[in-house]
């Protein structure tokens, strides 16, 4: 409650339009807010950005947008710095398996001994898969659909929603949501397993090293995750910098270690012809299959990249990739196949066993550090993730640290980063090894790609215009391979596959329970506000007291009257000389222009109309807008004597909206736990004035 305030908690029922009348009750209840982002107090948040499907003010409709916060063609120093600080972000979890994949190939319980014709079948599985899902699928076509720089899932189904408009191919536009929400929500569990396996994997060197360290190899990796965690709030631009010559270090590293053995061996190199792979296949029809849930490990950063992009920008990702990753990725892999023909008995640890003993201790040391960048792709792609929901209205508010003064899509969510601490440890302790945590790898990711490979699909069609052949041709061929890969990776469901379908099948009911929340209040509000013309009409009429000074109401709705409004008039009988009506909208774009951001619209009576619309990767701020409204023309009072005045909503899942019982008591937990409308739009504490409302829902 804002300080002085006294917030009368109202009781209301009914089916008659509303009114600020002492001797007539306010009809049907509704929240201030449509419940994008949560309340004070509740999910129905005042001022929150606008349904998904919404369609926005006419001004955002047609803006044209430019710029965004990584610039599109950078060059010189600009370029080299960020190539730099990707090869220490994006490029980590893929990076770093060479330290997994080659031995979970020939793991035991598989039954795949390293035959000279198996090194060379499975190795080049390996090598066109790096090809054809990373180089050609990722880095060559996905990074094209961009959302104005952004990627990922959700900025890619943002991107889809602007062509599908609610009430227009209903079935379609559901089916993409769902798509959408549950591809966004495996990249949570795959970002608590990331950390977990790589980690683990590069301490594990301890027992190649000194067997006598075992026991040591979980505490070690322990201490090691939460030193990750803990440093995350530093930020990705200062993790980037000091990792990313890490990781200069690291690729130089095995690929040196992949060329030093395949001196030894340099007839590994047929591997790079395809009809190895396509002879092991059929060699090996039922064996090839379960084996590709381990060759998938090789590309499991394939999605984190993409969504990665809005850090870095395509063309820093892209000259990393093929001037640097690719080839040491290749060369060490290669290496490894080389050490497996000359020495079988390496198939234990074969990324460890390429080292020269007196070279182990080191390599041990590079590695743990490159593992504990593996973790940053992903996690910073939980960061972006969670933002773009929260502006798309798939989750309460959380607190958005920005944490650069020149790249604004570099940001730390606190509650994000802790859950996602507290489930890679929880996969470490219940594991144990990254063996068996290689059988829950990789479920998750490909379940993303498949998905991303659809939606692309769509975007080839509706975007880009594809000829219907071509669309076909690319959705056939990738989605072959992302298939083979999925279903190989279902028949490790029982060995710890389902922790990430569990992680994702929570993430998914969060995010499809808040919206659906939020739409339900956002009905209820509508049925309760006053349409505007009306009130301003019994505001002449009845000639209320006005005192000076400005009142700002926040409100979801911008044509009606807020329910807030109504109740502040009914309880104490004033109006302010001049009261604005403040909307805040999200637009499915990453960023708006500050010139574009406020529309505003004189009402008459003293009031002003004010919507305000920032991208998705944007948080809104009330300084920013009152700033701009200033130069639009709006003059206000001083900062200091603007009075707000906010919902607070206390929400009783008994009503008989289409909801579930437990998906509503969900909802309410959920926005009891969001942060506050006061400190996510930035509006001093001590000015805010809150009216309570109790809405049955």
């Amino acid at each position: 409650m804002g300080a002085g305030a006294v917030a009368p908690l109202c009781f209301y029922r009914g089916a008659r339009s509303p009114s600020w009348d002492m001797h007539q009750d306010p009809g049907t209840t509704a929240p201030s807010g449509d419940g994008a982002h949560a309340a004070p107090d509740g999910p129905a948040a005042p001022a929150a950005p606008a349904p998904a499907g919404a369609a926005l003010p006419p001004a955002v409709e047609s803006v044209a947008l430019s710029g965004h916060h990584v610039a599109s063609n950078p060059r010189g120093k600009r370029l080299a710095l960020l190539t730099l600080t990707a090869l220490g972000v994006v490029y980590g979890d893929i990076g770093t398996s060479p330290l997994y994949a080659m031995r979970e190939c020939f793991a035991p319980h598989y039954g795949l001994t390293p035959t000279r014709t198996n090194v060379h079948g499975v190795l080049s599985l390996i090598v066109w898969a790096l090809i054809l899902v990373i180089s050609v699928k990722y880095v060559i076509f996905i990074l094209r659909a961009d959302n104005h720089g952004e990627g990922g899932v959700m900025a890619l189904l943002a991107l889809l929603l602007q062509r599908q408009r609610r009430g227009t191919q209903r079935g379609r536009r559901a089916v993409l949501i769902t798509l959408g929400l549950f591809g966004s929500a495996l990249l949570y569990g795959d970002g608590m397993i990331t950390p977990a396996i790589s980690v683990l994997s590069a301490v594990e060197g301890l027992e190649i090293a000194t067997p006598a360290l075992q026991q040591f190899v979980i505490p070690a990796t322990l201490v090691l995750l939460v030193l990750l965690f803990w440093f995350q709030h530093k930020g990705t631009a200062r993790v980037g910098t000091i990792l990313g010559p890490l990781m200069v270090v690291w690729f130089t590293t095995i690929a040196v270690l992949g060329v030093r053995e395949i001196a030894h061996a340099p007839s590994i190199l047929l591997a790079v012809n395809p009809w190895y792979a396509v002879q092991f296949l059929f060699a090996h029809p039922g064996l090839s299959f379960v084996v590709l849930g381990a060759v998938v490990l090789v590309i499991t950063g394939g999605e984190a990249l993409y969504a990665d992009m809005g850090h870095f920008g395509k063309r820093p990702i892209r000259l990393a990739w093929f001037g640097f990753v690719l080839p040491a990725l290749l060369l060490n892999y290669f290496g490894q196949g080389a050490l497996l023909l000359r020495m079988p008995e390496a198939v234990a640890n074969p990324f460890y066993l390429l080292a020269p003993r007196a070279f182990m201790i080191p390599l041990l040391i590079i590695a743990t550090l490159a593992a504990i960048v593996a973790s940053q792709a992903l996690i910073s792609g939980a960061f972006s993730l969670t933002q773009q929901c929260i502006q798309l209205g798939f989750s309460p508010r959380l607190t958005i640290a920005h944490t650069s003064a020149h790249e604004a899509g570099q940001i730390y969510i606190r509650e994000v980063n802790i859950l996602i601490a507290i489930g890679t440890i929880l996969l470490v302790l219940g594991f144990g090894s990254a063996t068996a945590l290689g059988a829950a790898y990789g479920v998750a990711v490909t379940g993303t790609m498949t998905i991303t490979t659809v939606l692309f699909f769509v975007i080839t069609r509706t975007h880009w215009k594809w000829p219907l052949w071509r669309s076909l041709a690319f959705l056939v061929f990738f989605l072959a391979i992302d298939l083979s890969f999925f279903t190989s990776n279902l028949l490790k469901i029982g060995r710890g596959g389902w922790v990430p379908l569990v992680i994702a099948a929570g993430a998914f009911i969060l995010m499809s329970t808040w919206k659906k929340g939020r739409l339900i209040l956002a009905a209820i509000l509508r049925r309760g506000s006053l349409p505007m013309p009306l009130f301003l009409e019994d505001v002449e009429r009845r000639k209320p007291v006005r005192v000076s000074g400005t009142a700002i109401f926040m409100t979801s709705d911008p044509e009606g009257a807020p329910v807030v409004l109504l109740h502040h008039l009914k309880h104490n009988k004033v109006l302010h000389e001049q009261v604005i009506l403040l909307s805040v909208h999200s637009a499915r774009v990453p960023e708006i222009p500050a010139d574009q951001r406020v529309k505003i619209e004189e009402l008459g009576q003293g009031f002003w109309r004010v919507v305000a619309t920032y991208g998705f990767m944007q948080t809104p701020d009330m300084l920013d807008i009152l700033t701009n409204c200033s130069r639009a023309g709006l003059t206000t009072a001083r900062l200091t004597e603007i009075s707000y005045y906010l919902g607070r909503e206390r929400l009783l899942p008994i009503g008989t909206s289409r909801m579930a019982r437990w998906r509503k008591q969900l909802f309410v937990v959920m926005g009891r736990n969001a942060q506050s409308a006061t400190a996510f739009f930035g509006i001093p504490p001590n000015r805010v004035v809150e009216l309570g409302t109790q809405i049955e829902f």
